[in-house]
C-alpha cells in the first residue's frame, strides 16, 4: 500500500464531499480503535493514498503512533455525517508510554482519505494521563434526547465563542452551571458540583484562534475543533498544535477537553 506523507491543507480544511451514514462513521472509529490496540493501521476503509498526520506533521502511517500497539484504557468518539468526518479521544494511562490522543478522520467514498491526530505525552502542556483518564471516566456523555439537541450551528457558535474569548475578553461564552474543564490532566470541577469552573482569564495580549477545523455531533452535544494555538509555546508564535472538546447541553457549554502540544517541557513555563 502507498501512504501519501503530502501535506494537503486544502484536503483539511474543506469537507468531504462524499454522503455517509452514522453507522458508517462508527463502524470506522471502532476500526481505529481496534487499529491503535494492536499497532495495525491497515484500517478496512483506509484509502490508499491515505494523508496522515501527527501535531501537524506529515508522517508515513507505518512509522507513527497509530503503528505501537497501545494499551487503550478508555475512549470516546464523536461522528459528524454531514461533514463524514469523525473524533476519537483516547486514554492510554496504563500504556508502557502514557498518552492521551486526540483524533480527527476524513472521509471520502466510505474510505478514510486524511488522519490528523495530536498525540500527547510526558512533557505536553499539563500532561498527566491518570488525572485525564480519571476525571473522563466521571463525565456524562450520554446522547441528548431528539427534541432537546441543539443545532450544529449552536454548538459550534458555542465553542467559537469559547476560542475567542481567549484573545476578547468582551466575547460572551455561553458557559453552563455546571461547567469544568479537563486541561491536559487538571480539572476545574468537581463531582456533583454545580460551578461554572471553566471561565478563563483574560490572556496579556489578543491573538486569533487559528486553523480552526470542526467535528460536531449533535446526538452527544459534541463538538471538537483541532485548531493552533499561539501564546503559549514561545518557539512556536504562530500556534502549537492542539484540540479542544465540548459537550454542549441546551446551547451551554458543559464539558471541555483541551490537548496541547509543547516543544520544551510543559511549554517552557
Amino acid at each position: 500500500m502507498i501512504y501519501s506523507t503530502l501535506l494537503l491543507g486544502a484536503a483539511l480544511a474543506s469537507s468531504a464531499s462524499a454522503a455517509c451514514t452514522r453507522e458508517q462513521l462508527i463502524a470506522a472509529t471502532d476500526a481505529y480503535i481496534t487499529a491503535q490496540a494492536a499497532g495495525d493501521p491497515a484500517m478496512p476503509a483506509l484509502a490508499e493514498n491515505v494523508t496522515y498526520l501527527e501535531n501537524d506533521a506529515p508522517m508515513d502511517i507505518t512509522t507513527g503512533v497509530l503503528s505501537q500497539a497501545i494499551t487503550i484504557d478508555f475512549n470516546r468518539s464523536l461522528h459528524d455525517s454531514v461533514e463524514c468526518a469523525t473524533f476519537t479521544e483516547i486514554s492510554a494511562a496504563t500504556n508502557a508510554e502514557p498518552y492521551v490522543i486526540a483524533t480527527r478522520m476524513l472521509f471520502t467514498d466510505d474510505k478514510i482519505t486524511t488522519i490528523q491526530s495530536v498525540v500527547a505525552n510526558n512533557g505536553d502542556w499539563a500532561f498527566n494521563a491518570t488525572g485525564q483518564l480519571y476525571w473522563t471516566k466521571t463525565e456524562n456523555w450520554d446522547p441528548i434526547p431528539e427534541d432537546q439537541r441543539d443545532s450544529r450551528d449552536v454548538i459550534k457558535a458555542a465553542g467559537d465563542a469559547y476560542l475567542d474569548s481567549w484573545g476578547d475578553g468582551t466575547v460572551k461564552v455561553p458557559y453552563g452551571s455546571p461547567c469544568a474543564r479537563l486541561e491536559g490532566g487538571s480539572y476545574t470541577g468537581r463531582v456533583g458540583s454545580t460551578a461554572n469552573t471553566c471561565t478563563m482569564p483574560q490572556f496579556p495580549s489578543a491573538f486569533k484562534i487559528e486553523n480552526r477545523r470542526y467535528v460536531i455531533d449533535e446526538e452527544v452535544g459534541g463538538l471538537d475543533i483541532f485548531n493552533d494555538f499561539p501564546f503559549i509555546d514561545a518557539d512556536k508564535p504562530d500556534g502549537t498544535s492542539s484540540t479542544n472538546f465540548f459537550r454542549i447541553e441546551g446551547g451551554m457549554i458543559r464539558y471541555i477537553h483541551e490537548t496541547t502540544i509543547c516543544t520544551n517541557p510543559n511549554c517552557g513555563r
